[in-house]
């Protein structure tokens, strides 16, 4: 195993300076750091984990989380993934400050400025699919704190890692089942939380381009957004199948999926096939009763703990994402293996 000295000295500068790029502390000349990062990267070097950890208990570490607050279930798994992993690091001087938000760019921004007042040293966050959330990433990463995007990405932006779910293979998953659990012409209706959520419209666009591909039968009806909100799920649902009451199929992308279906029983529409993500008590409540066909499901735990652990290994041992994206499994849930 490679070692610093060994890498300092065909580098031919001093330990120090190695200590100093790989763990990313104090200034180091750019041609300097460039050299001891590309033999470091050559040699396979891995820091030592004991070192690690005395590290970690020299040097407080802040960890900023940023979720969203709408009401959905599954952020409530999320959210106690992280206070488990919170309370792992505590004791090596590792503290976690978390903020929820809503599907705002204005709110968020806010959040993360909260954060860094109390002197965070990296980011974990689901972001709002904004341009000025996208360039405040960028701003925190030239200050060296590094981003780690959770649950859904933002484009454009130089986050370190995303950990969650493919959602756009997720989309076309949906697809098939939707293809497999119908017969005949499907019109079907898409109910979605907030076009400005990646993790939303991605999921919209491989159903649909699986959809548009395979399955000329199925064809897309319309589209509405309920803000991940049931009572606005419910008024919402409830209108569109007024006003299409040939949709047989309904294909949830997000939360609100309980007000949208007591929208289909209270207009006795036992006819309509239903998809939709996360085994959650009302998912699981709703298919145990027969109105939900199939959930797919994207490991919240994971979710709420990888990312943080992630960080935490960069800010004490330099030790880098080895991988850009961390995908979920695709995991699709049916009655019988609920």
């Amino acid at each position: 195993m490679a070692t610093i000295r060994e890498i300092a000295e065909l580098a031919g500068v001093s330990r120090g300076t190695v200590d100093r790029v790989l763990n990313h502390r104090g200034s180091v000349n750019a041609a300097t750091a460039a050299l001891v990062n590309d033999i470091a990267k050559k040699l396979d070097y891995k820091p030592n984990r004991a070192g690690i950890a005395l590290a970690a208990q020299r040097k407080m570490v802040r960890i900023g989380v940023v979720l969203f607050d709408t009401g959905n279930p599954f952020f409530d798994e999320v959210w106690n993934s992280v206070l488990s992993k919170e309370e792992e690091l505590n004791s090596y001087n590792c503290s976690v400050l978390k903020k929820k938000t809503g599907f705002s760019a204005q709110e968020q921004l806010q959040a993360i400025a909260e954060l860094e007042a109390e002197g965070i040293d990296g980011l974990v966050i689901s972001p709002f699919n904004d341009t000025a959330v996208a360039n405040k990433i960028d701003q925190l990463q030239s200050r060296q704190i590094p981003v780690i995007t959770t649950n859904t990405d933002i484009r454009n932006s130089s986050r370190l890692a995303f950990i969650g779910s493919d959602f756009y293979r997720c989309g076309q998953t949906a697809a098939g089942l939707m293809n497999l659990m119908t017969s005949g012409e499907v019109r079907a209706g898409i109910v979605t939380g907030s076009s400005q959520v990646l993790c939303h419209t991605d999921r919209i666009a491989g159903f649909c381009d699986r959809i548009s591909a395979c399955y000329p039968r199925i064809r897309i009806i319309a589209e509405i957004e309920n803000s991940d909100d049931d009572f606005e799920s419910y008024d919402k649902t409830r209108a569109l199948l007024s006003a299409h009451p040939d949709i047989n199929a309904l294909y949830f992308t997000a939360a609100g999926v309980y007000g949208g279906c007591r929208a289909v029983l209270s207009l006795n529409r036992t006819d309509i096939h239903i998809l939709a993500y996360d085994k959650i008590p009302a998912t699981k409540e709703l298919m145990e009763q027969h109105i939900i066909s199939a959930v797919i499901c994207q490991q919240p735990a994971i979710q709420g703990s990888k990312p943080i652990q992630l960080l935490f290994d960069y800010l004490t041992a330099g030790e880098a994402p080895d991988r850009e994206f961390y995908y979920t499994a695709v995991d699709i849930r049916i009655l019988e293996n609920l």
